[in-house]
């Protein structure tokens, strides 16, 4: 088949292929469905869900998970470390808001901070500042660490959605992962503003109604205000890890549904953090190193989550027929004259072999008709462009003749 002949019948379907594609299509909405147990097996089977965990067991989700919890626990002592070694003085001025950042990473991260914690409060707000020549280098390495977690997040979730890693230059895109780490850290901090003010101002309203804001309605409205505020911060994260950290070039619907829905998964496994973490922390044999367990099974669970719905997000896309790859109209048509061409070879081969088996069991007029046949298949696969988007193309080696 010449690449002219490919080119033309893909942009200009005879009016046959169209009948043919009709009739297709009508012959399977026809044809019946199983009922029963297949039927419900068949349709558990074809729903999102299964197919979300599918996608992400077969790309290796969980083997990926594990590898960025482990990365993850590093990542935010670095990055505790160099947050209180630069901005330590500025918030040892601010202690309400000290508080409020160390109680959004204790929701975030259940057990890092605190008495019993992994790390204690005095030794964040002591941190000495990073002065002088050996501060900064130590504070540029530990930037460093906290910032390849998001590499390694952006190479697990670009897995997810079946893509290479990216083009862009290494140093480029080191640069691009710390300014989103700043980015991060900034929405931390407004995000523990607006905690503090919403406290401010629901004490103002319980106030103007003369309320007990120590009565059990007040502590539950609290309490909702915080998990909604905590929702759409981990909403815009999580939007921001999948659409900006890895580059693919997501769709607003499915970005904001598949971020929404993570963000409520990752809200229950906050709110019911300390009972998930209670039965590995409190084993007697673990009482040395309970709280490093408990953490490093906490990021295995919020890893598992962000590449759960990145494949949700991946699914939704494909279901809505949108390619993650953002191919341009020449590089889809370029696709498509490819697979049509690999398609017609493979035919190709597969009726070659076919009629040299048969070759081997025939005799007389048979055999002769056999080896025509042969011959005409070898000139056809011997004339197939390896690539259908160069004309001159080199021909495939042809098969050995028959014997």
């Amino acid at each position: 088949m010449s690449t002219t002949q490919t080119a033309k019948s893909a942009k200009d379907p005879k009016p046959s292929d169209a009948v043919q594609v009709a009739t297709d299509e009508a012959s399977a909405d026809a044809k019946p469905k199983p009922g029963g147990i297949k039927g419900l097996v068949a349709w558990v089977q074809q729903s999102r869900p299964v197919r979300v965990f599918q996608n992400y067991g077969n790309n290796g989700g969980p083997l990926l998970a594990s590898g960025m919890s482990y990365q993850a626990v590093f990542a935010i002592f670095a990055a505790l470390a160099a947050t209180f070694s630069i901005f330590g003085l500025a918030l040892a001025s601010n202690p309400q808001l000290q508080q409020a950042i160390i109680d959004q990473l204790n929701t975030s991260v259940p057990g890092l901070i605190g008495p019993d914690g992994a790390i204690k409060p005095d030794a964040l707000t002591n941190a000495t500042p990073a002065l002088g020549w050996t501060g900064v280098i130590a504070v540029a390495g530990l930037i460093f660490t906290a910032v390849g977690f998001l590499g390694s997040t952006r190479s697990a979730i670009r897995l997810i959605f079946n893509l290479p890693g990216p083009k862009t230059n290494f140093v480029l895109l080191k640069l691009r992962d710390f300014g989103l780490a700043i980015a991060f850290a900034i929405l931390l901090l407004i995000s523990a503003g607006m905690s503090i003010a919403s406290s401010s101002a629901l004490g103002f309203v319980f106030g103007l109604f003369g309320w007990d804001q120590s009565s059990p309605a007040a502590e539950i409205i609290a309490r909702i205000v915080g998990l909604l505020l905590v929702y759409v911060f981990d909403t815009i994260v999580l939007a921001g890890v999948y659409r900006v950290l890895s580059g693919v070039p997501i769709p607003f619907q499915q970005l904001l549904q598949g971020a929404a829905l993570g963000a409520v998964a990752m809200g229950i496994l906050k709110v019911l953090g300390s009972s998930l973490l209670g039965g590995a922390t409190k084993n007697p044999l673990l009482a040395s190193f309970a709280v490093i367990i408990g953490i490093l099974i906490w990021f295995n669970l919020i890893c598992q989550v962000l590449l759960i719905f990145a494949s949700w997000i991946q699914v939704s896309m494909a279901d809505a027929h949108i390619d993650p790859r953002n191919l341009s109209p020449e590089e889809a048509e370029r696709e498509a004259l490819q697979t049509e061409a690999e398609a017609h070879r493979a035919a190709l081969v597969a009726q070659r072999t076919q009629v040299e088996a048969e070759l081997e069991r025939a005799h007389g007029l048979r055999a002769v008709n056999l080896r025509r046949t042969l011959r005409r298949l070898d000139r056809e696969l011997a004339h197939e462009p390896v690539d259908p988007d160069i004309a001159t193309s080199t021909p495939a080696a042809a098969p050995p003749p028959p014997k």
